[in-house]
């Protein structure tokens, strides 16, 4: 696996810290659990979009790009990362929100992602649940080309063959690093939505034969759907990268999506208890998105027996936190003593 034959930034934080969560181990009592410290890497208060972007925002540099268009969910911690790079390299950003989720209080709809995008210098534009937003994008593309703009579009998530080559990297710099501290990684563990990060994962755990297999839990999509999105973008990357796609076998993906509760973006109890628990426990902040329903599925998992005590599990944390100044009621915090 030769990544280096493709354009790349080099502004992510990297690597960033594998570290083990002894105390949380201990009051699960089930595997021994390790964190890879994907909210570390560094844009913007960090997340996984970062080593995607590095992919994307170079070759958005070769095509010389004066401007970037993206979307995401009102709360998106990728169009954070995006106006935050596209500002360092002198570009204007354009984000396009869709009101998925529905809720309309000013918390959600103005804090964490939102007001941070704003701070970078990005315009917004919001659309409403259930929009085409690849058709919106494209829209707004030629209107800047009509006004002699060079605008890049990059997906939503950073999810395409480009950004998956961010974690085909992590793959590799996940397996040295447990290599180095002689640990075997029985399971690696993360949220799975777009699945540009689940795509990259298997295809660089398979092709570098690592035998570490990666198991997602979706906050979105139905299981059937989430696994068909992952293995199509990872044997596409396959081809990009010049690989034989059957390097990724089907059976290597898999997504778990019983924890996704009412929709996309919509609290959970599991992921209330899994964001208070790693806070309380390890001193770490989940997001209610995303790594909060990952981390809720690993901890029911745990207590149903499917990961057992003495192996070694790595919880991925894709970063987020900001976020949550957007959920401020969710998770029923005591007043001031």
């Amino acid at each position: 696996m030769h990544t280096s034959n493709f354009s790349r930034l080099h502004f992510a934080h990297l690597p960033t810290p594998l570290e083990p969560m002894q105390n949380i181990s201990k009051a699960l009592g089930g595997p021994n659990l390790w964190i890879k410290r994907d909210d570390c890497t560094g844009l913007s208060s960090g997340g996984n979009k970062t080593r995607k972007l590095e992919f994307i925002m170079a070759d958005a540099v070769d095509q010389k790009a004066d401007s970037i268009i993206t979307q995401g969910a009102t709360q998106s911690n990728h169009a954070r990362q995006t106006c935050a790079i596209a500002g360092k390299l002198g570009m204007r950003c354009h984000i396009l929100l869709e009101s998925r989720t529905g809720f309309e209080d000013d918390a959600y709809n103005h804090n964490g992602n939102v007001m941070l995008n704003q701070l970078h210098g990005a315009t917004i534009s919001t659309r409403p649940a259930g929009t085409d937003m690849n058709a919106a994008m494209e829209e707004l593309a030629q209107k800047l080309r009509d006004d002699g703009k060079h605008p890049y579009i990059i997906p939503g998530g950073g999810s395409n063959e480009i950004g998956a080559l961010g974690y085909v990297n992590a793959a590799i710099e996940l397996t040295t690093q447990a290599n180095d501290r002689s640990l075997k990684i029985d399971h690696l563990v993360h949220a799975t939505g777009s699945s540009g990060t689940q795509a990259g994962l298997v295809l660089g755990m398979a092709g570098i034969n690592s035998g570490i297999p990666v198991y997602g839990v979706g906050v979105r999509a139905p299981k059937a759907k989430q696994e068909d999105m992952v293995y199509d973008l990872a044997q596409r990357t396959a081809v990009y990268m010049g690989l034989n796609p059957s390097v990724v076998a089907r059976e290597q993906v898999v997504a778990n999506s019983d924890y996704v509760g009412e929709g996309y973006g919509q609290p959970t109890k599991s992921m209330v208890e899994a964001v208070k628990m790693l806070a309380q426990y390890e001193g770490i902040l989940l997001d209610p998105v995303y790594s909060g329903k990952g981390f809720a599925g690993l901890i029911d998992l745990i207590r149903k027996g499917h990961f057992k005590k003495g192996e070694n599990v790595v919880f991925l944390h894709t970063g987020g936190s900001v976020s949550l100044s957007g959920y401020p009621d969710t998770f029923d915090l005591p007043g001031y003593i």
